[in-house]
């Protein structure tokens, strides 16, 4: 089943005759197809997918289960709509609530007799849950960022900068064949690495742990991964946090199966990170789902209400950070089954001395 009938089995949940669906990643999910811009609704019969002559020829040369209208220079999204609403007599299009602007719904509201159904929900939830097929796209996602990580390896020294170690993995995943990066990537070292999300900077590298958390897309799949190393010798601080965040990275992993909650697996990684008396230096979740998007839907903290489906991608990402001193990630890409989980990351977690 393509993921076009996927959509459309699913309209009655929504009690919606059609999807109208504008956001460039849920048009890729749908038809295998990427553009900028474009439309395309689903009926539940047919599907439409209106595009402007940038994309015309290779929209008709790629997308096999929708048909390819070409998208006149003075037509909006709500002609779109009109214009399948008339032939196949729609009176409830779902559309994306959590894309959509105040704008544009306000202009569809304006101009459509159909009513608009919020059903960003409908294409998350289909989303969430990847094929064999979908998996295997990620997993040659995974393994070329990690060729590009164990390139850089050669590079790391206290004579190049986070910024200049950051773009030299740009460089070599394009190199590599990626098609993009899935995010700008993150060189913090020092006491920088104690922020989870730091900026790299001008500053060379410093002696203590560094953190790189990378990814890649390829064929529109994302990867995502994070290691941090010591530069120089590590205190027995270092050493027990790193091991600590190991340790709750395993009790987070060990505690996933299809169904669990998604609360209860950050609780099984949290505690690890609490009992080793660091539970203050844990501020994020233990992990979020990924694939079209490096962060899709689903998360994995302490506020989440997500049940986790089998089928679904995510990361493992606890850590510990100390403020102004330093700080400790590791994070691999797991994929749910009914009966725990499968890892797609190879690279060693065990703590890399420079």
């Amino acid at each position: 089943m393509n993921n076009i009938e996927r959509i459309r089995q699913a309209l009655p949940d929504y009690k919606c005759d059609a999807m109208l669906i504008t956001n460039q990643i849920n048009r890729l999910f749908a038809t295998g197809f990427s553009s900028s811009a474009g439309v395309l609704i689903v009926t539940e019969e047919s599907a439409w997918y209106f595009v402007d002559t940038r994309y015309i020829e290779a929209a008709e040369a790629a997308i096999k289960d929708a048909r390819v209208v070409l998208l006149e220079a003075d037509k909006t999204i709500a002609d779109c709509v009109k214009t399948v609403a008339g032939e196949c007599k729609i009176t409830a299009i779902g559309f994306e609530d959590d894309k959509v602007s105040c704008k544009d719904y306000k202009d569809w509201t304006d101009k459509l007799t159909c009513n608009l159904i919020p059903a960003g929900k409908l294409l998350n939830d289909l989303r969430n849950i990847k094929s064999r097929s979908d998996l295997d796209k990620i997993i040659k996602a995974q393994r070329l960022s990690e060729k590009v990580f164990e390139e850089l390896l050669s590079l790391i020294s206290t004579n190049i900068t986070e910024k200049d170690l950051a773009a030299e993995f740009v460089y070599r995943s394009l190199k590599n064949g990626a098609d993009d990066i899935a995010f700008n990537p993150i060189v913090v070292s020092g006491p920088n690495s104690s922020r989870p999300h730091g900026v790299p900077g001008n500053t060379k590298i410093g002696k203590g742990f560094l953190t790189i958390d990378f990814g890649v897309k390829l064929d529109g799949w994302c990867s995502d991964t994070t290691r941090t190393l010591c530069i120089g010798k590590p205190d027995d601080e270092m050493v027990k946090i790193y091991e600590t965040v190991h340790k709750a990275q395993e009790a987070g992993i060990n505690a996933i199966h299809g169904g669990v909650k998604a609360i209860d697996v950050d609780t099984a990684a949290r505690t690890v990170i609490e009992d080793a008396g660091y539970g203050d230096y844990f501020g994020h979740g233990f992990g979020h789902a990924q694939g079209l998007e490096v962060h899709e839907s689903l998360r994995a903290n302490q506020t989440s209400k997500d049940i986790l489906p089998a089928g679904t991608v995510m990361s493992a990402e606890p850590g510990i950070y100390l403020p102004g001193r330093y700080g400790v990630r590791i994070e691999d890409t797991i994929y749910i089954t009914e009966n725990g989980s499968e890892n797609i990351t190879k690279l060693p977690k065990n703590l890399t001395i420079l």
